[in-house]
């Protein structure tokens, strides 16, 4: 055999075709690793989506803006915004908390919505003796409008529950929740709650 026989040889079998079983793991890694980042983004916007917002700092008496004069105001307030359950066991189960509200002003204040800030808590209107449906967070189930008037002097709770197994056992530690009461008097109101989870 000549030299450049040799040489056409070797360069021929340089340029043959890869295995097919290399473009097939680098496939599967590609697969693998997009998958990964998908994860990712998705527990990471699931984490994001979980923080609530918190209600401390805001007013939490509110009065309308009307056109008539000052006196003509319909006023939304509680006598308490803020609870602490204190240490709370998950397998204890779920615990309520019952916020008192008023209408103080001299005009009916017409309660619209109420809406949690997570979808572990959940919160109902009780009034002359009926209790509404559950209300919960938004984008976990209609939140549907109440449209429960209060008369001026006329009071109304608020039952909040919470549950502290909701998130399993990432939701171990201090939280807390936000209660949201939309109405026509002015800003929301808006009642919090902590708590810190154990087993």
């Amino acid at each position: 055999m000549s030299k450049s026989a040799v040489l056409n040889s070797t360069v021929k079998m340089s340029k043959a075709p890869m295995p097919a079983t290399t473009g097939r793991r680098f496939s599967t890694s590609t697969k693998v690793i997009i998958g990964a980042g998908v994860a990712v983004l998705v527990v990471g916007g699931a984490i994001i989506a979980a923080i609530p917002e918190p209600g401390a700092g805001r007013v939490a008496t509110v009065e309308s803006r009307s056109s008539g004069s000052a006196s003509s105001a319909g006023t939304l307030s509680a006598l308490a915004t803020k609870f602490s359950f204190g240490s709370v066991s998950m397998a204890a189960g779920k615990v309520t908390h019952r916020y008192s509200i008023r209408n103080t002003g001299t005009e009916p204040v017409v309660i619209r919505k109420m809406y949690t800030s997570c979808m572990c808590t959940t919160a109902a209107l009780v009034k002359d003796g009926r209790k509404s449906d559950p209300f919960g967070m938004p984008g976990h189930g209609p939140i549907p409008a109440i449209n429960a008037a209060m008369n001026p002097g006329e009071d109304a709770v608020i039952e909040v529950v919470f549950d502290p197994a909701a998130h399993g056992p990432a939701g171990i530690g201090p939280i807390e929740r936000v209660i949201t009461i939309e109405h026509d008097a002015g800003r929301p109101l808006e009642l919090a709650f902590a708590a810190n989870v154990r087993p």
